[in-house]
């Protein structure tokens, strides 16, 4: 462990987990709608992922910021990699490069990302 545990922890979890959301609140009570839109184009492509909730501990988005050189939440990581926040999310959703990188079917019926129910992705205990 070097001297930061919050960057180690988020460093360790994106290395862990192939697809990985850090969003405001949770899959299943998104805080904004920014998160909600991301999470449900998640849903949407039934893809698994782990999500982090950030508003427990403010130095979770400082540090996520610091290593993806992204300001804004949510973050998507695919394979390590920061695909992008919603806008981003939501232009490869509706184009099916969302589907593409995730490595599953896109959607057939192109449902309306925030409108999507949320099911039960994993959950990280982010409390650091």
């Amino acid at each position: 462990m070097s001297e930061n545990p919050v960057r180690d922890a988020i460093q360790d979890a994106i290395r862990d987990h192939e697809v990985i959301l850090f969003m405001k609140g949770t899959p299943e009570r998104p805080m904004c709608g920014f998160s909600a839109r991301t999470s449900g184009a998640l849903e949407a492509l039934g893809a698994e992922y782990a999500a982090v909730d950030i508003l427990p501990d403010p130095r979770i988005r400082q540090e996520l910021s610091a290593i993806s050189n992204w300001p804004t939440i949510p973050q998507l990581f695919v394979k390590g990699e920061l695909l992008g926040g919603c806008d981003i999310v939501t232009e490869m959703y509706e184009s099916g490069e969302l589907a593409q990188a995730l490595g599953v079917e896109p959607a057939g019926a192109k449902a309306t990302p925030a409108s999507v129910e949320p099911g039960a992705p994993l959950q990280i205990d982010n409390r650091l």
